[in-house]
């Protein structure tokens, strides 16, 4: 987050005070990487604990963060927030695929900024996976001078903008205010960052010399839209064990324009307005039911203002008052309110009649969020699941011909299973491994099953490689196994798949528990509804997270 640099500017008058509040909770607890105490969130907001309290309840209420113990910590659902931005302007879905391909043609990670302020803010990484590579998440802001797209930006900048960027380097020398980059303390910064935009406006090209961090270097090229205006900025960024800066501009160059040039044609062509969106009243039906409910701990306002925000969503880059508030549901008095307030936290950006988000959105938490993977997006879901069944519950995933715990959460109990994360059993004989097979494609489900050794590790074990090809056809019809004492005599688990965004089975989650204690009628009755409902919030998760981010398994 930008540190402030000039005397903070009154709200207006007609700006809705809890708004405010709540985007303050949620920006202090982004700067602490996801995860704070309530108590520390009353210091670092200045607000009374009551409020900081009311607050967290409402954003636990919309799915925004939930509350572990004395902490507040930000939840995958919160990125919709974010997505609609990415959406409104279309920047990832549009030009995504094509820097994705100039990625995989130059074996470099390749980078789509832009300008937030005196900032640049990242809307789409492609990043190559090396040993020393780009670790910059969507999301993420850089000090301008820090940086190729950063020079590119200020060669369109007016004499205010100039003048803010001077006043934040004499606030803040060293960007302490920046932590995606390491503390900078170049006492040359302001001139060398005037002379490398002039080049920059002279060349249409600008380099980046090991400006971020020692190591890094990188060319960036503007793309522009149909006025000519700068939109966002393309970087291709290497190593110098790979590259200086100007033999990787030597290399990169023609690509670059090329690609750029594909850009703005892609952005021509997508320029065609969008449909507005449709009217609904869900918004705020539910803003009002979830008031009725919670009473004095639900700040209807704090929730109102944020449905605002995803009004904008795809092709909906501007959206005229009327349209926000029939999208949302909200009187339009309300709306503009929630507008207005927004527009004075530089959310949303005002130029006649229509409102526009900003990439600032992207500071409530998207970038800490985009790179959580999937056991970490799971956990919090098991606990739920476990504290409910009372049961140990866990997640994996298909590594070979095994499954590999990768989340897991044990019930306390003088008889259980003792299993960990990294654990592995052959998937033929577990319900995880079984849902996970049976949600391959029919011809590698085959394979798997031609070339893999069915050995009877109880007297249980399905042995029978058609009977087992029936069980996995069957797993797929009904969507969820029930695996009884094939693994080790006294062990039942009953496991679900966990689908991605294409639909795709990528993991599984199962209860386990000792067959002593209940039948496997009992488990279907009482621990498979519990279990399918978890798989189906972290699918939801999965949904919001997985729109614009890459979910890793591990």
């Amino acid at each position: 987050m930008t540190p402030p640099v000039t005397a903070e500017v009154a709200p207006p008058q007609e700006a809705v005070g809890p708004l405010i509040r709540g985007l303050a909770v949620l920006r202090e607890l982004a700067a602490a990487d996801g995860r704070r105490s309530v108590g520390d969130l009353v210091r670092a907001t200045g607000l009374a604990r009551s409020t900081v309290d009311r607050v967290v309840s409402t954003l636990a209420r919309t799915g925004y963060l939930r509350v572990e113990g004395r902490d507040a910590v930000l939840a995958p659902r919160l990125m919709e927030l974010g997505n609609a931005y990415l959406s409104a302007c279309r920047l990832p879905d549009l030009l995504g695929p094509l820097a994705d391909s100039l990625a995989d043609s130059l074996d470099e990670s390749v980078s789509i900024a832009v300008p937030d302020q005196d900032g640049v803010r990242f809307a789409h990484q492609a990043t190559r996976r090396r040993a020393m590579s780009l670790t910059f998440r969507i999301g993420d802001l850089l000090p301008a001078e820090r940086g190729a797209p950063g020079a590119l930006f200020a060669a369109d900048w007016t004499g205010e903008d100039w003048e803010r960027w001077h006043l934040r380097r004499a606030a803040d020398p060293t960007d302490s205010g920046f932590p995606a980059v390491p503390p900078h303390g170049r006492a040359d910064a302001a001139g060398s960052f005037e002379r490398r935009t002039a080049d920059a406006r002279e060349q249409g090209w600008s380099a980046d010399d090991q400006l971020i961090e020692p190591g890094l270097v990188a060319v960036a090229m503007p793309v522009r839209d149909s006025r000519g205006r700068p939109v966002c900025a393309v970087s291709v960024v290497s190593h110098t064990s790979r590259h200086s800066a100007e033999s990787l501009r030597e290399a990169v160059l023609p690509r670059l324009r090329e690609t750029v040039g594909a850009m703005e044609a892609a952005l021509s062509a997508g320029a065609e307005p969008a449909a507005p969106p449709a009217a609904g009243s869900a918004p705020a039906a539910w803003t009002r039911a979830s008031k009725q409910e919670l009473g004095p701990e639900f700040v209807e306002s704090l929730a109102r203002g944020l449905t605002v925000l995803t009004a904008f969503d795809q092709g909906h880059a501007e959206l005229p008052l009327t349209a926000v508030a029939e999208a949302t549901g909200l009187a339009r008095a309300t709306a503009r309110r929630s507008l207005i307030t927004l527009e004075h936290l530089d959310y949303v950006a005002h130029d006649g009649r229509l409102f526009r988000p900003t990439p600032r959105i992207l500071e409530l938490g998207f970038a800490h969020l985009s790179a959580l993977t999937l056991p970490q997006i799971t956990q919090p879901h098991l606990v739920e699941l476990v504290g409910q069944v009372h049961e140990s519950a866990s997640m994996a995933v298909l590594s070979g011909d095994d499954i590999q715990y990768v989340a897991r959460v044990p019930t306390v109990r003088i008889m259980s299973v003792n299993i960990t994360v990294g654990t592995r059993f052959p998937a033929y004989a577990t319900a995880m491994g079984r849902v996970l097979l049976s949600g391959l494609p029919a011809h590698e489900r085959a394979e798997r099953l031609a070339r893999t050794e069915l050995k009877p590790l109880t007297r249980h074990t399905v042995t029978s490689a058609d009977r087992l090809a029936a069980i996995l056809e069957r797993a797929e019809r009904e969507g969820y196994v029930l695996v009884d004492e094939e693994l080790e005599e006294g062990l039942r688990s009953i496991a679900v798949p966990v689908h991605d965004r294409t639909g795709r089975v990528v993991a599984a989650v199962n209860v386990s528990t000792h067959a002593s204690r209940s039948t496997a009628e009992h488990a279907r009755e009482d621990l498979l509804p519990p279990l399918r409902a978890t798989a189906a919030r972290i699918e939801a998760d999965m949904q919001i997270a997985g729109r614009y981010g890459r979910i890793t398994p591990a």
